[in-house]
């Protein structure tokens, strides 16, 4: 029977996990896929740090960029990280000496996709990244193969364990923001410098690699970006007074032409489906014709369901396919024009903290008036004792430019306590 032989880069909790996976279950995916999958070396920074496999002598390879130039490996599956440095000069370097490349590296893929991209399809090999984006959630494949049929206007969803569990977790524990950080270190689910994760940088890459997929476009970095960072117990509290949960969500979608990448958290209706995706999970919604919308949600991260993400596109390997790793051709994708959120028209929701005296309400909504931002609802909830007042405000659909102009206005005001906020309403 074939064989492929198989090069591990990085033996951290996710490589380490994949390796155990691969040798216990070698006979099911010899099975499953005509082809025997042969581990045949390893790399890692630190050859004398203790894990818990068992490398034979002859398995490790102390120069990982050997790997590339060796005869006997067929597929580098990379788990080193970040989009510079060993990572790049690992995936470059076996792509151009002909090896197949499985990696779950977003940043990596995000900023130089395209370029690999065109180095595998030249070199007849496969790029695989389904491990990149959402873990456990088969949503690369998916947009690959299960909905290939379908023309897709729009995919969004929680991209992000990390960002989710700290949300959701200050909504159902009602605890603070640093508390449930920490909380979040502790059991794992966030790094010790988890600054990508709320940022919103991780979610932008993820979404970067989607739109690419589902617009048949080349990468694109043109994204709207905002973090998790200034949201708090009283945004949480007013959310749900108003019938919404807070959510990070990340959004790309085709109206007139024009593609639109945005990153933010949003207050979406309590009944929604995605409303209910807590913890660590992801979910992704694609809507398209003929499929109407199509959901799937599951574990965003973790070495489990990472390695289910890898193990898929081994498995794609073994079977001796070679495909695209963009779906088409580098002749065939497009140049979409990719638009900023500027004339994109939201509701939303806006925080003031403010001194609690006379004429203030009435100088706030002369700016709305001014910038032609009508106002839904208001709620003023003073606090006699401290002399200040919390304003918020509701909008109805109005361009983004304007309310970042209300926002910029307001802000300079003499009268205010705390940078004002926005947080963008979802109402589908």
């Amino acid at each position: 029977m074939r064989k492929l032989n198989i090069a591990i880069v990085g033996l951290g909790n996710i490589g380490s996990y994949l390796f155990k996976f691969l040798n216990k279950n070698k006979k099911f995916l010899t099975e499953k896929n005509n082809c025997v999958p042969v581990i045949k070396y390893v790399s890692a920074k630190n050859k004398k740090k203790k894990r818990k496999i068992k490398i034979k002598s002859d398995q490790w390879v102390n120069n990982y960029l050997d790997l590339t130039k060796l005869k006997d490996v067929d597929l580098i599956i990379e788990l080193i990280g970040g989009c510079e440095g060993p990572a790049k000069k690992l995936v470059f370097n076996a792509l151009k000496n002909k090896k197949h490349v499985v990696t779950a590296n977003k940043a990596l893929i995000a900023k130089y996709g395209d370029k690999l991209s065109k180095i595998a399809e030249k070199n007849k090999v496969n790029l695989e990244f389904e491990a990149a984006v959402c873990g456990g959630v088969p949503i690369i494949r998916s947009l690959k193969e299960g909905l290939i049929a379908n023309k897709i206007s729009k995919i969004y969803g929680i991209f992000n364990g990390t960002s989710n569990y700290i949300l959701s977790t200050m909504d159902k524990q009602n605890k603070s923001f640093n508390f449930v950080l920490n909380k979040a270190k502790d059991l794992g689910y966030a790094e010790s410098n988890p600054s990508t994760d709320l940022n919103g940088d991780d979610v932008a890459a993820k979404l970067k690699i989607l739109s690419s997929l589902c617009f048949n476009s080349f990468l694109n970095h043109n994204i709207y970006v905002e973090g998790i960072k200034e949201i708090d117990r009283n945004d949480i509290d007013n959310a749900n007074k108003l019938g919404y949960k807070v959510k990070l969500l990340g959004y790309a979608e085709k109206i007139n032409n024009k593609i639109y990448q945005r990153v933010h958290p949003t207050l979406i209706k309590k009944s929604s489906y995605v409303a209910g995706i807590d913890g660590v999970l992801n979910a992704v919604i694609v809507e398209g014709k003929p499929v109407g919308q199509s959901t799937i949600q599951g574990e965003g991260a973790g070495p489990s369901a990472t390695t289910s993400a890898l193990v898929s596109d081994i498995s794609s390997i073994l079977r001796g396919n070679i495909k695209f790793p963009f779906s088409l051709s580098e002749k065939e994708r497009k140049k979409i024009k990719y638009s900023t959120i500027d004339e994109r028209l939201f509701a939303a929701y806006l925080k003031f903290e403010v001194l609690d005296k006379p004429g203030v309400l009435s100088n706030i909504t002369s700016v709305f008036s001014k910038n032609k931002v009508s106002i839904e609802r208001l709620v003023q909830n003073p606090d006699k004792g401290k002399k200040i007042s919390t304003i918020i405000i509701i909008t109805y659909n109005t361009k983004n430019k304007y309310l970042k102009r209300i926002i910029n206005e307001i802000t300079k005001k003499n009268f205010i306590k705390k940078k004002p906020k926005l947080i963008r309403i979802d109402n589908n």
